[in-house]
């Protein structure tokens, strides 16, 4: 049931990493789950990774140094040609910040926090 060569989890809270990871290995959907406390660290790592690799990444907003928002700015300017299903995995209740996400072409979907098997279940079912 693979679908993915590798899932990122880019949020500076370890906890949530480690329970997001936990969660996703359940599903079976990849073999390798990448965290990363920081979003530079993230971006840096996609640079070592084939354009033909198929990515899942799960992008917090809020993080110090580099947000989701200036990750997703980065990303388009660096990764125009990669294929990769981007979904903010946010604590905000804030519309705006649901608004602004979906204004971003590459990012393919909103979950609010806490992750569960039933919101990666939704969301994997898009990709169907």
């Amino acid at each position: 049931m693979i679908q993915f060569d590798a899932i990122f989890l880019v949020d500076d809270d370890p906890i949530n990493n480690l329970i997001n990871k936990r969660l996703l290995g359940k599903t079976e959907i990849s073999e390798n789950i990448l965290e990363f406390l920081a979003a530079d660290q993230a971006l840096k790592n996609l640079e070592e990774i084939a354009i033909e690799k198929s990515l899942l990444i799960f992008l917090d907003i809020n993080m110090p140094v580099m947000n989701g928002w200036e990750f997703l700015d980065e990303y388009q300017v660096k990764f125009p040609d990669r294929k990769d299903k981007i979904v903010i995995l946010s604590s905000s209740i804030d519309f705006q910040d649901r608004k602004k996400a979906m204004e971003y072409e590459i990012v393919s979907g909103f979950l609010e926090k806490p992750l569960s098997l039933d919101k990666i279940h939704y969301q994997l079912g898009k990709y169907q």
